[in-house]
């Protein structure tokens, strides 16, 4: 499924160069406050994660090759609308329809990947995915760290034109892969049925939470290291490097390790005691006026974490597609992918007070619900096996005459 990676490597560009330079653009383009951008996205990706899973069900109904195309070309033309943003109204507005597209997106290609792929080899290829992913944004970046060293209007404009190009390349290749036929609702299910899977709620719930490491490289370790540590503020980037280049390299090795939700539920069990240990080494980072030795503890620290991101990711795929009945991946995957949204949302608010203000206690804190979510996700596997259907006794519902 070449094509499959390819539009993930491509759209990753765009999003990648969208990351580093959005915040930028928004307060010193357009004059937006800080507080109004986050306000807006927000409120974007709580109204995303909502509707993520009726996306997916769409594509579950009208089918995903269909659905993806046409959510990335709307993912392109959300991101031409923020040329025309110079209001707060206007910016949340298209914040909303952006997030939207893009949970509906990442919904509707991993249905399409779970139509696609043997459920064996699944978790794998979502590791290919992953990684194409990191690359992808890895290039984004530098490119747009091309745009802030010029900082010019015309410079950020030309990366979110670059960014709409991008997904509607996706559109293009994804046109290309193999159709995966639709599945109609029978009579008498619930059109939403995610929403009555209470074990399947538990876990998106579960991998919310142990999805918060994702705003650390990009938000929380930067300010941690600039004013609480003696580390060189150039570390960041070189830890940002060591995270993306170990996925890159490592996530499609470790997720050949996951055999089955047993074995799925133990990497999740390992990565949330991983994750806890680099939050007590992050830290000690505090700790001492050498700059080396802040340094040599952040960067193990970062060691670990990625290490526990890999596998958590790993375990997670595996879970989130095995739990999934068919014909209804769609909407199961958009409101496993809602952590992603959510953590987004939440995380930048949740983590910058939880740990600039609350130091040491506030990384032990985090490292709790790290190790308290990885330690709930087998029980709450158990549970959702317990309510699958068994194999040969599916009954479906009569049809009304």
């Amino acid at each position: 499924m070449k094509r499959l990676t390819s539009a993930q490597l491509i759209s990753s560009v765009g999003d990648g160069a969208y990351y580093v330079t959005s915040a930028l653009y928004f307060t010193l383009i357009v004059g937006l406050s800080p507080a109004q951008v986050g306000l807006g996205l927000t409120v974007g990706w709580a109204v995303g994660s909502v509707a993520g899973v009726a996306l997916g069900q769409l594509a579950d109904r009208r089918g995903p090759k269909g659905t993806a195309v046409l959510l990335a070309l709307g993912t392109a033309a959300s991101v031409t609308a923020f040329l025309f943003v110079h209001s707060v109204i206007a910016f949340v507005i298209a914040a909303c329809v952006y997030a939207c597209f893009q949970c509906g997106l990442g919904a509707a290609r991993q249905a399409l990947l779970a139509g696609l792929i043997d459920p064996a080899g699944r978790t794998t290829f979502r590791a290919r995915l992953q990684a194409m992913s990191n690359a992808g944004i890895a290039i984004g970046a530098a490119l747009g760290g091309i745009a802030l060293a010029i900082g010019t209007r015309e410079a950020f404009l030309t990366v979110f034109v670059v960014d709409a190009l991008a997904f509607v390349a996706a559109a293009l290749v994804l046109r290309k892969v193999p159709p995966v036929a639709p599945v109609p609702m029978r009579a008498g299910e619930p059109s939403v049925a995610v929403l009555r899977d209470r074990p399947y709620a538990l876990l998106a719930l579960l991998n919310m939470i142990m999805l918060l490491y994702m705003p650390l490289f990009s938000l929380v370790l930067p300010l941690w290291i600039s004013t609480r540590t003696a580390a060189p503020s150039w570390l960041v980037s070189a830890m940002l490097v060591l995270n993306t280049a170990s996925v890159v390299v490592f996530q499609v090795r470790v997720a050949r390790g996951v055999t089955g939700l047993r074995g799925a539920s133990r990497y999740v069990r390992h990565a949330g005691l991983l994750l806890f240990v680099s939050c007590l080494i992050f830290s000690f980072s505090a700790m001492g006026d050498s700059a080396w030795a802040a340094a040599l503890v952040l960067l193990a620290g970062a060691a670990l974490q990625v290490v526990g991101e890999m596998a958590q990711a790993a375990g997670s795929w595996e879970i989130g597609f095995g739990l999934a009945p068919d014909g209804k991946q769609g909407q199961y995957q958009g409101l496993f992918g809602a952590g992603t949204a959510i953590a987004r949302m939440l995380g930048p608010v949740l983590l910058t007070g939880l740990i600039l203000v609350g130091g040491t206690v506030g990384w032990v804190v985090l490292g709790g619900l790290f190790l308290l979510a990885g330690t709930l996700t087998a029980p709450a596997v158990r549970w959702a096996e317990r309510t699958r259907p068994r194999p040969g006794l599916e009954v479906s519902p009569p049809v009304p005459a």
